[in-house]
């Protein structure tokens, strides 16, 4: 229980004046950053109580007054307590069962919250351990190593390396700001206040309202840093992105984004990283797993060819064999503790989705348009020409050098665990209704009572989608047997199927194209459909007036009309 002398001292520390220098900056505009004024914490100096602010500007100043060397390294020390000894510390017993922390830690994680009971963390008590900890660091012979090797950090926007000469760099990771989930400029603010180092927030890739960034404010400066990666990888090379993200309109804009900028997307997975935040293990709607986007940059012989043969079907063919050759060829399911891949005999394989003929033909047509080539193969003769080419197994397809090392790891395997598909569109119905038909896809023949119980507890349909009934797609891509069960059409009769249903398809997208005003509800192949006819007849105009009609939320988060829509509308304005 504090005595008088004690609240007497609190009181001539809470009255004096600092003698010191420290910031007294306004907080910047934004929802994090001023979320704190209507308690009076308006200026980057309310985040520290007094005497705390008192020991930081004394001590800033012994700092800045040594050498060069040791004010650097002191710095650092100061500079990564600073967010522990704010108001923004926290009494968090919790973190003990979370394998971090202690009974006080530096507040939750992303944001600039004031909790209820504030702990005053002792500045010199903090500044100590820091200290100490990275005396142990240097000494370490494995960070003598480190520090000797040829090693640069810089400090500008990734959307303009001028630094970096083109193609000398052998592998990028890059974990880049997902949309409007952190406010790094905001955040970060007390840091720079006292190196009196600002960030320029103008190319900063963010959703913010203060900024006045929306979605395709941050894919244009996504692309913009994408594009400055691609100029500088190597040819052949690798870049891994690592996404974390609930919104598909956010995890679409980064594809395309990549796409634009040249690279190609050859696997995407789930990373586990076992300790969440506290929003991830507080919020049913968090995310709890990070994507991992590996992309490649083509090789410069390939790229040379494609612009001899672009839009031939020598041109699509060449584009799928070295895509197949950069894709992996066995991948084993995690084992069930989670610990790893099972990798052994009687373990599982995945499937490799890229390998996939719909998603193979969907990277060519992409690959196609973002480069402004006409797409020379419809989706039948694609399919039917991969049947042809390549070594097809459980429903993906290899090259002839891929399949051998695939039939090995599929004789030690006890099973080929199929993806799961939700049915939310007629595209995704269609993917589900051939892997349930194929027999190389674990599928058989089945009639329209077999599949249509099991279609209904799939089916999760969008509300905008005017999804066709069963019978009618059944009737549109399959073909019938004589006992009444449908199947997968050889290749030399899908050609007549899918002509039929593009006939369809347009007739409907006809009349989206004349009416006025938002569309409600529509079938979404229709409009696909539409925007690739109208890209292979240059008509960009077209595709442009019905993208106006959508729904944006239906536009951004469909990966295949983006791509159509942003690429028009580059040509229409250029």
């Amino acid at each position: 229980v504090p005595n008088a002398d004690d609240l007497a001292l609190i009181r001539r520390i809470e009255e004096s004046d600092i003698p010191h220098w420290f910031p007294a900056d306004r907080m910047p505009e934004g929802d994090e950053s001023r979320r704190n004024d209507d308690i009076g914490m308006t200026h980057i100096h309310h985040f520290y109580t007094r005497r705390n602010l008192w020991v930081l500007s004394a001590l800033w100043q012994r700092i800045y007054l040594a050498s060069v060397v040791v004010r650097n390294l002191l710095g650092f020390c100061f500079t990564a307590n600073l967010r522990s000894v704010t108001r923004l510390a926290s009494i968090a017993f919790s973190y003990y069962f979370h394998g971090g922390g202690g009974p006080i830690n530096a507040g939750t994680k992303g944001t600039l919250y004031v909790s209820s009971i504030i702990p005053e963390v002792q500045v010199v008590r903090a500044f100590r351990g820091r200290a100490n900890r990275l005396v142990k660091l240097f000494r370490r012979p494995i960070s003598q190593s480190l520090i000797a090797a040829s090693t640069a950090v810089a400090s500008q926007s990734s959307t303009s390396l001028s630094g970096v000469i083109d193609g000398v760099v052998d592998y990028i990771f890059v974990d880049p700001p997902f949309g409007g989930n952190l406010m790094y400029s905001e955040l970060s603010f007390y840091w720079e206040s006292w190196l009196c180092f600002f960030a320029n927030s103008k190319s900063e890739a963010v959703i913010n309202k203060a900024q006045r960034k929306a979605l395709p404010e941050y894919q244009h400066l996504m692309e913009r840093c994408f594009r400055e990666f691609y100029r500088v990888l190597k040819p052949g090379r690798w870049m891994t992105v690592e996404f974390h993200n609930s919104q598909n309109r956010v995890w679409n804009a980064i594809q395309e984004a990549l796409q634009r900028a040249g690279f190609v997307v050859a696997d995407v997975r789930t990373l586990d990283k076992k300790q969440g935040s506290f929003k991830q293990y507080t919020s049913t709607a968090a995310v709890k797993q990070d994507l991992i986007i590996s992309a490649y940059k083509p090789r410069t012989s390939f790229e040379r060819r494609f612009q001899a043969q672009a839009g031939t079907p020598d041109g699509a063919w060449d584009f799928v064999r070295q895509h197949l050759a950069q894709l992996p060829v066995v991948v084993h399911s995690p084992s069930p503790a989670g610990g790893g891949e099972a990798g052994g005999e009687g373990g599982a394989l995945e499937v490799v989705a890229e390998r996939q003929p719909y998603l193979l033909f969907d990277r060519m047509v992409a690959f196609h348009i973002q480069r402004g080539a006409g797409v020379p193969l419809s989706a039948a003769g694609f399919y039917a020409g991969l049947r042809e080419r390549f070594v097809e197994r459980d429903g993906m397809y290899f090259l002839p050098d891929q399949a051998p090392e695939y039939d090995r790891a599929r004789l030690q395997a006890a099973e080929v665990a199929q993806l799961t598909l939700f049915v939310s569109d007629e595209k995704s119905a269609i993917q589900w209704l051939r892997q349930q038909l194929d027999p190389r896809t674990g599928g058989r023949p089945q009639t329209y009572q077999d599949i249509q119980p099991q279609f209904l507890r799939q089916l999760h349909q969008a509300r905008h989608e005017a999804l066709p009934e069963l019978g009618e797609m059944l009737e549109q891509n399959f073909l019938q047997d004589e006992t009444g069960r449908w199947y997968v059409p050889d290749p030399s009769k899908a050609g007549d199927l899918e002509q039929l249903r593009r006939r369809t398809l347009l007739r409907e997208f006809a009349g989206y194209v004349e009416g006025q005003g938002r569309l409600r509800q529509f079938r979404t192949e229709a409009v696909r459909a539409g925007f690739a006819d109208g890209w292979r007849r240059r008509d960009y105009a077209t595709i442009i007036k019905v993208a106006g009609r959508l729904p944006e939320r239906v536009l951004q988060e469909d990966p295949d009309l983006l791509m159509y829509y942003d690429n028009a509308s580059l040509r229409v304005g250029a």
